[in-house]
């Protein structure tokens, strides 16, 4: 019987459950205090005896799949996390339709990236909770399933990843949460495949750190579930291929060995393949399958020895990775590497023969070379010391054995006739490909190969000039066409290489010099003539279907045979001698006079116009050379250069995988050291131009995050660290930084307010790098410096580098202290009121905080020129931590040169009107008096006069005014006693007795609770001006402290991580003290600030700040709000009523203006609205016909509403919400009392849940239809309505 009344009462409270989720599905504040009780319905729901369930669950799986399907994200968001918490660590229900459930509407709401953002409490770079809980209830609920059901279970989860286009950020936690599932073997070859899928849907995302972790986790993933039994080694080797070692597997991060150990526990454990060969019982199983595979890779029929086309790199890459991890694996117990031996043999007997046999199948020759190559490749992926890796030493001493026949083999098929059709170009890419990483390898591990290295170039080299040098007939054939595309390929190895590799000193062979001279006289931009088949066709056969059939056509041929044009003359023109030396050459070298500079020039902008974006980096790095010859006669024709260079990169901006490198060799372009020095000196279009492209590169960054860190990156390096650059002939590349000074005053204000998708993926990547080298993406993934505090950081440390004894680094410090002045100038006048944490609120903070780097830097002269636009600041209305660094700079001005003092005593003689918001600066500087004149040695005029200003502000009619005052002058009475001043006797009394009495006031109000707060706020109770002068202060402690938003704190670590700009070993100014650094953000207010945002939460700590400055009230200081309203109603011969219409959350001006006309023809005392500009609105005036000149309107914010709703209630009014609530009152029922304040929720969201528990009183307006939601406008109307109709019934009674 008890369960029955058990089950009863809990079916009857999920139908509750049911039918408010139903109704309110998007009202998340009625819809949340309901969660906790499926708590304990659920509870209810399992019979203790046997686990048994008292009713299905299914119905609480409507509940949630209601939350899951639901429009409001937040409802969304709270379900989830309320599902995952609720079945982590109770019963679960032994049915498959909760399974299914998981998998199927659990999942799809799983996919919705903005879930997965960090809650307001939580630091940048914390594990967001939707991902903790989602590990902890996979983990919880792999463990309660039966294990018959597990395997299926889990597939099924697997497989739903696969089954829809996933974004980075979901896949990265559903991936964290599979590997963090306790070790079980339940997956067998189709878990594997399944996770194998996974890997290929983490690969249509570009954020490549978020790409990297997701590998990483479902390798470990696949290594704690797998059944190794139930899988071969074959499929494993093939699901460690689908892992970029870009990315995730590389050989010196922790994952490759945790691989490495699962693969020697296990390797006598898997499923034998079916094809496997069974002799050799006793070699391991690993090693045997390697071995295997070694020799079936390299195995190939006679018959094929003429095959078209190039084999597919996936076999390569498989033996290559194999044969390192079974290195690996059979190295921790063996150094005798019998095995490693044995992996290479068949390779090294085929390449050992390469350059003496001709009858090599083609095929064979092709798999041998690119084994070769990924062997050489993946090693030198390896960061760590190679000296100590003996798999890499003894891999490369062995491959050096054949090195001689490879390069006769390559030599041979690069210069004859060999290469003759279009499949054999991608032969020549990987002949070409091996040749700088055999040189790599010879200098790495013997330089006795060297000579015959030199020998290989020289004869490669004067083979590809005689090769381009031969004349074609009139209809050329595809045998002399690809022969030219090689030999050019050839030559542009070349030149490549011996940029690469200067060490060995490959520019002394002779083979330069022909190089050189063909290139000179060439003819740019030449372009190879489609060939013609006819008579060919029994030769060429496989040749033409080849070109059919291939995905590059004749076109893209042709455009490689340019660019390759273009990367040789890049060689050569920078290794000629500077523009000075080159008019002295002999007729001759004409290439470099100017006629031929203009020419070269001109082919560069018409290559730019044939080239695929993706082959247009040699052009541009000619072009760098080039444009400063030309700039003083030429300037025309550069500008053109810098204007189509900039089309094409802007136009690739969506293009993730070329537009990075184009950028850099743009920005390499436009902003070279000469490039720039040149156009500043002309002063003309040119000058111009570069500034107008600053200005567009910083728009772009606006909306792609890395952009202005290339720019900003380069120009530092190069202006502060230049390199030794021969064909330069500016003396001093610092210049540039002055005459483009605008590029660092816009780094150090650089960074936007980001969208929620934007901040999302930026916390997902700093929550990665937390993780450090746990997380191998961390280690193998290239930094790409794309965090928008680079910027920043970039600038911060270069100015860091400046030296005031040098005039240069002088004049541009004063000139960026200057324009950052007129910026936050500029700022104040575009809004003189601003929300916390606006894009206002952020440039100006970090203007301040620059100028706080540069203060120290600055000489007396020029600090007294610009100080008065320091004061001048200080004036304006600005947030709190704005404030803390005007007062910051003029503290630590005035402590430097106190004959200053004079001009901080003028700002206090203006009249109260500009004081006002703007008085307690100035007061907070006194507070640190002592600090000040810690340089003067006549203290006691400086004590006198600051106690004569002091004391004229102790007794302001403005609570927060007196309080600063007070703060100060605790403290500069505090030195005058310290210092026995007899002067100041008499107004011993005075001082003693105000000090007395506010240190043990009493009272009903806030006073003695604010005094306390306000003197153990951190500017006033631990912060020291001098002491905390450092980088982690400005950047990361005090916006901590003045509760910036977070994605402006600037940790220590950036400054320590962004090495392109090294701070000077003797730089001290690094970390701020203890005390300051372990402080928390104090629960004073700032009275002088801007407004707070209007969509922020105002639930802090104390929010009953002190009745005379509340900012209700500020346009009538000296008289009672009610008492103003029954005048003015009087005057106008209207009811006295008592009713307050409290519209703050509405937002649309319509319903606004209606709610005015309402209220005012039914006598309302007063119309409470967020702002009042929304009486200007037209929309507003069109409803309202003027009501609003008869209606007194108060302007109430929404984040003020709290304090304004307990002002109304210490003055007897009972605050009535218009909300459907469990204990609303009906409408027809409930007797207004004569003090109403009638509150009125959102047009879509209600009332928040944070005003609700100040509410007396819920009151819902009866309704019978199915919509249920009347407009707000309409139910303010009927409530005023009812109210007016008691009252008047009161009256006539």
């Amino acid at each position: 019987m008890p369960n029955a009344v058990i089950s009863c009462t809990g079916t009857v409270g999920l139908c509750k459950c049911s039918y408010i989720v139903n109704y309110y599905i998007n009202t998340i504040h009625v819809i949340k205090p309901v969660l906790p009780k499926l708590n304990s319905l659920f509870e209810h729901a399992v019979s203790v005896e046997g686990g048994r369930w008292l009713f299905h669950p299914s119905w609480h799986m409507c509940v949630y799949k209601r939350m899951f399907e639901s429009e409001n994200k937040t409802l969304t968001k709270e379900g989830i996390l309320h599902f995952l918490e609720l079945y982590e660590t109770r019963h679960l229900p032994n049915s498959l339709g909760f399974s299914e459930f998981v998998i199927g509407p659990l999942m799809d709401a799983l996919s919705e990236s903005s879930l997965y953002s960090r809650t307001p409490g939580q630091l940048m770079g914390a594990c967001p909770p939707l991902g903790m809980r989602l590990q902890k209830f996979l983990a919880t609920y792999m463990m309660l399933l039966p294990e018959e059901e597990k395997g299926s279970f889990l597939l099924k989860f697997i497989q739903k990843m696969t089954s829809r286009h996933w974004c980075a950020v979901p896949i990265l936690f559903l991936s964290m949460a599979l590997a963090y599932i306790p070790e079980c073997k339940i997956l067998g070859t189709e878990g594997l495949h399944a996770l194998r899928d996974v890997l290929q849907c983490t690969m249509i995302t570009h954020q490549i750190l978020l790409r990297g972790a997701a590998q990483c986790c479902l390798l470990q993933a696949a290594m704690h579930l797998t059944d190794v039994e139930k899988v071969s080694l074959p499929e494993v080797s093939s699901f460690l291929l689908s892992l970029r070692p870009e990315e995730s597997l590389r050989r010196d991060t922790m994952l490759w060995m945790e691989l490495c150990s699962w693969l020697q526990v296990n390797e006598r454990c898997f499923r034998k393949s079916v094809t496997s060969d069974s002799e050799h019982q006793d070699t391991p199983s690993l090693c045997q399958y390697v071995c295997s595979l070694v020799g079936e890779y390299l195995k190939t029929p006679m018959y094929e020895r003429e095959n078209c086309f190039m084999p597919d790199w996936f076999e390569a890459k498989l033996v290559s990775t194999m044969i390192l991890l079974a290195a690996d694996v059979d190295g921790k117990s063996n150094i005798e590497w019998i095995e490693l031996e044995a992996f290479l043999n068949p390779l090294l007997d085929v390449l050992m023969k390469l350059g003496s046999n001709a009858y090599i199948p083609t095929l064979k020759t092709d798999k041998s070379l690119q084994l070769l190559l990924k062997l050489l490749q993946t090693c030198s992926l390896k960061c760590s010391n190679t000296q100590d890796d003996g798999v890499l030493c003894f891999i490369w001493k062995s491959l050096m054995t054949p090195v001689e026949s490879i390069l006769e083999f390559v030599l041979r098929r690069l210069t004859t006739n060999e290469l003759s059709t279009v499949a054999d170009l991608d032969r020549c890419d990987l002949y070409l490909a091996l040749i700088p990483e055999i040189v790599n390898l010879c200098l790495q591990v013997s330089w006795k190969k060297v000579p015959y290295i030199k020998s290989f170039i020289l004869s490669l080299t004067n083979a590809s000039i005689r090769n381009l040098q031969e004349r074609n007939c009139k209809e050329p054939k595809l045998q002399e066409q690809i022969k030219k595309v090689v030999s050019m390929a050839s030559l542009t190895a070349v030149c490549e290489l011996m940029d690469r590799e200067p060490e060995a000193h490959l520019d002394s062979l002779p083979s330069v010099d022909a190089l050189k001279g063909f290139i000179s006289f060439s003819q740019f931009n030449d372009v190879l003539k489609k060939p013609s088949y006819i008579g060919e066709e029994s030769r060429y056969v496989c040749a033409i279907a080849s070109v059919k059939t291939t995905s590059q056509g004749w076109g893209k041929i042709v455009a490689r045979y340019v660019c390759d044009q273009w990367i040789c003359l890049r060689f050569v023109l920078s290794s000629f001698p500077t523009l000075a030396q080159e008019h002295e050459e002999t007729s001759g070298m004409s290439l470099y006079t100017v006629e031929r500079s203009r020419k070269i020039l001109q082919s560069a902008l018409e290559a730019l116009t044939i080239l695929p974006s993706d082959q247009v980096l040699p052009v541009f790095d000619c072009m760098k050379v080039l444009v400063p010859k030309l700039l003083d006669c030429l300037e025309p024709l550069c500008i053109e250069a810098f204007d189509l260079a900039w089309k094409i990169v802007s136009s690739l901006s969506n293009t993730q995988l070329i537009f990075w490198s184009n950028l850099k060799a743009f920005v390499q372009f436009v902003f070279d050291t000469e490039v720039l020095a040149v156009a500043a000196s002309a002063k003309g279009q040119a000058y111009a131009k570069i500034k107008e492209v600053i200005f567009k590169l910083i728009d772009m960054s606006t909306t792609k995050t890395g952009v202005f860190n290339v720019v900003i990156s380069h120009c530092c390096r190069s202006w502060i660290f230049p390199t030794v650059d021969e064909r330069s002939a500016l003396t001093n590349a610092f210049v540039n930084a002055g005459n483009y000074c605008e590029l660092i005053t816009e780094a150090c204000v650089f960074g936007t307010v980001f969208r929620k998708d934007q901040r999302l993926i930026q916390d997902v990547h700093a929550f990665i790098e937390n993780l450090g080298e746990k997380c191998a993406a961390n280690l193998v993934t290239e930094s790409t410096h794309r965090d928008d505090h680079y910027v920043r950081v970039c600038a911060i440390k270069f100015l860091c580098l400046l030296d005031r004894s040098n005039t240069l680094h002088k004049t541009l410090m004063e000139d960026i202290f200057i324009k950052l002045l007129d910026k936050d100038e500029q700022v104040s006048r575009s809004r003189t009121r601003y929300y916390a944490n606006s894009l206002q609120h952020r440039i100006k903070n970090r203007v301040w905080q620059t100028l706080l780097i540069l203060l120290p830097k600055l000489d007396e002269n020029f600090l007294c020129g610009i100080l008065g636009k320091v004061f001048q600041a200080g004036f304006g209305n600005n947030q709190a931590s704005v404030k803390y660094f005007i007062e910051w700079i003029v503290i630590m001005s005035l402590h430097r040169y106190p004959q200053f003092l004079n001009k901080f005593w003028d700002c206090f003689c203006y009249d109260e009107e500009k004081l006002k918001t703007s008085i307690c600066t100035f007061l907070s500087v006194l507070s640190h008096f002592d600090i000040i004149l810690q340089n003067t040695s006549e203290k006691k005029p400086a004590l006198k006069k600051a106690l004569i200003v002091v004391l004229q502000w102790c007794f302001n009619h403005n609570f927060s005014v007196r309080l600063y005052a007070l703060i100060a002058l605790k403290k500069i009475w505090g030195m005058c006693r310290m210092l026995h001043l007899e002067e100041f006797e008499a107004l011993t009394p005075v001082i003693e007795s105000s000090l007395q009495q506010v240190e043990n006031m009493h009272g009903t109000g806030n006073a003695r609770r604010n005094w306390q707060r306000i003197q153990d706020h951190f500017f006033f109770a631990t912060f020291h001006p001098l002491k905390d002068y450092s980088l982690e202060t400005i950047f990361y402690i005090l916006p901590r402290l003045s509760e910036l938003a977070e994605d402006e704190w600037i940790s220590l670590s950036k400054f320590d991580r962004f090495t392109d700009i090294p701070l000077p070993p003797a730089f001290q100014w690094y970390h701020s003290r203890t005390e300051l650094r372990d402080l928390k953000p104090s629960d004073w207010s700032q009275q002088d600030m801007g407004s707070s945002s209007a969509e922020t939460d105002s639930q802090t700590e104390w929010t009953d700040v002190q009745k005379k400055i509340i900012p209700w009230k500020n346009s009538t200081p000296s008289l009672d709000l009610e008492m103003v309203f029954q005048d003015r109603a009087a005057k106008l011969g209207k009811s006295n009523s008592r009713l307050i219409v409290v519209a703050s959350l509405i937002d649309k001006p319509t319903n606004l203006g209606g709610l005015c006309r309402t209220s005012e023809i039914f006598g309302a005392s007063a119309l409470v609205v967020g702002s009042l500009h929304y009486v200007q609105d037209k929309q507003f005036q069109h409803l309202s016909v003027s009501a609003e000149q008869w209606l007194p309107l108060v302007e109430v914010k929404p984040s003020q509403l709290v304090d304004y709703l307990q002002q109304k209630k210490t003055e007897g009014y009972t605050i009535i919400g218009v909300e459907q609530t469990a204990k609303s009152f009906d409408l027809t029922e409930y007797r207004f009392p004569e003090k109403s304040l009638l509150l009125l929720g959102n047009e879509h969201e209600g009332i928040p849940a944070n005003l609700i528990h100040h509410l007396d009183v819920c009151v819902e307006i009866p309704q019978q239809g199915i919509i249920r939601s009347l407009n707000v406008h309409v139910s303010g109307a009927l409530l005023i309505w009812e109210y007016t109709r008691q009252q008047v019934i009161k009256q006539k009674q």
